[in-house]
């Protein structure tokens, strides 16, 4: 009885392994559908995505992005180590955040959102490794086109750059201004209460903030 159990175990510790490594190479031509998307189909939410590719995305986005959430995205390979330590090292406790946007597209597609309670330690766990499979297999612009198209921006379902970008301007993710992918950009990772068609001042603060950094953004690594 105990070897049969050890066995079974072993065999899902097998396929837990396995499956996101298939599935990322999979994901390198198919654009997937992150857990959220999918979670929000199957209770019947609305779910409004335009896949498009990073060619058809204004440049000031990824900039933006860059800026906001990762500034070492094309120096690191997954994970920003030196921003990890120092969050931890941070006498105050952990006051902000370290996820990478590596890490950011782990935990889209492959885990569970939310991030307060014990579960919350165990996903920022998990989304380590599963950051730096990822980025193993995939290029940099890859993982910036599977982000575009996979973040939520919009309060009504709007995933993926190009839907946020029609709602909040009325306009394709390609003609998109500097200052309008700061604001974009500055929703997230709560588009439910932020909002880049009518930007409050925390929202406009930020974008701000978010503008003058991007300037001097590298994207190098995106072709």
């Amino acid at each position: 009885m105990i070897f049969r159990l050890l066995r079974r175990a072993r065999l899902v510790i097998a396929i837990l392994v396995a499956a996101p490594l298939l599935f990322a190479l999979v994901y390198t031509v198919v654009t997937p559908v992150s857990t959220l998307m999918a979670w929000r189909k199957v209770t019947g939410g609305r779910v409004e995505r335009v896949t498009v590719s990073l060619a058809n995305v204004s440049r000031s986005v990824p900039r933006a992005l860059i800026a906001s959430e990762d500034a070492r995205f094309c120096g690191h390979w997954g994970v920003d180590w030196r921003e990890l330590q120092a969050v931890l090292d941070d006498d105050d406790g952990p006051s902000r955040g370290a996820s990478t946007i590596s890490m950011q597209v782990a935990r889209n597609l492959f885990l569970w959102q939310g991030d307060s309670g014990p579960t919350a330690y165990l996903r920022k766990g998990l989304e380590i490794p599963l950051a730096l499979v990822i980025d193993l297999i995939w290029s940099k612009r890859r993982m910036m086109e599977v982000y575009l198209n996979i973040a939520e921006w919009g309060p009504d379902g709007e995933f993926g750059i190009e839907a946020g970008s029609r709602r909040a301007f009325n306009k394709p993710a390609a003609r998109l201004t500097p200052s309008e992918a700061a604001l974009l950009v500055s929703i997230l990772p709560n588009p439910i209460e932020r909002d880049a068609r009518q930007p409050g001042p925390g929202v406009r603060r930020k974008a701000a903030i978010v503008s003058r950094r991007a300037a001097a953004a590298a994207i190098d690594c995106l072709g």
